[in-house]
């Protein structure tokens, strides 16, 4: 029963994360517009997902525990370039390039570099969710982000508590999912409050 729930998990987390940034990526385009999204949020996301599928690449994890991180990483590179092309900032794109590639590389130079920022990604994917909800505190409005995309973050999470426990039993790792899930809900209530406050205006 167990090993089914952990099938489970991982098929319904796979299928999850295949179409997770969808949503903010078709409300940003049809918009014409990344308003509501916080750049700095996302840059630090992204920083927090290179890193966590750097450590469990490096430790030799099960595949079936990180296999989502490159399709995230791949949508949330697609989701910079459109905030950056809706921004005019088009040429920072390459900078944020070089800094991500030299990193994924500075991070296995040596074990303690890992480790250290391993325990790091906690509070760097932490800062993102609280950059992006301090964005739709002083703007008071959700623009164009995505609530579904933020739920379908919590329900990832959630199952990733379940098949780290599982699995790998790994506490940094387990204490980053529970904290992310705490905030991935923060956020989507947050949205969903001031979508609801735009909509009674």
């Amino acid at each position: 029963m167990a090993a089914a729930l952990l099938e489970l998990a991982n098929w319904s987390t796979w299928a999850v994360c295949a179409v997770i940034k969808l949503p903010q990526l078709a409300a940003v385009l049809k918009a014409g517009s990344a308003r509501g999204l916080s750049l700095g949020s996302l840059v630090l996301e992204l920083a927090g997902f290179v890193v966590f599928l750097r450590y469990q690449i490096y430790y030799d994890y099960p595949l079936q525990t990180y296999l989502e991180y490159p399709i995230i990483i791949a949508q949330d590179v697609i989701l910079l370039l459109l905030i950056l092309h809706f921004s005019g900032n088009m040429k920072q794109g390459l900078l944020y390039a070089v800094t991500f590639w030299g990193g994924w590389y500075t991070l296995t130079l040596r074990r303690w570099i890992i480790d250290l920022a391993m325990n790091l990604c906690t509070l760097i994917s932490a800062a993102s969710k609280l950059a992006q909800l301090r964005c739709l505190w002083q703007t008071r409005d959700s623009g164009q982000v995505s609530a579904l995309t933020w739920s379908m973050s919590a329900y990832t999470c959630a199952t990733r508590i379940f098949t780290t426990v599982m699995t790998t039993n790994d506490l940094i790792v387990l204490i980053r999912f529970i904290t992310m899930l705490v905030l991935n809900i923060w956020v989507t209530a947050t949205i969903l409050r001031y979508r609801r406050t735009k909509k009674t205006d």
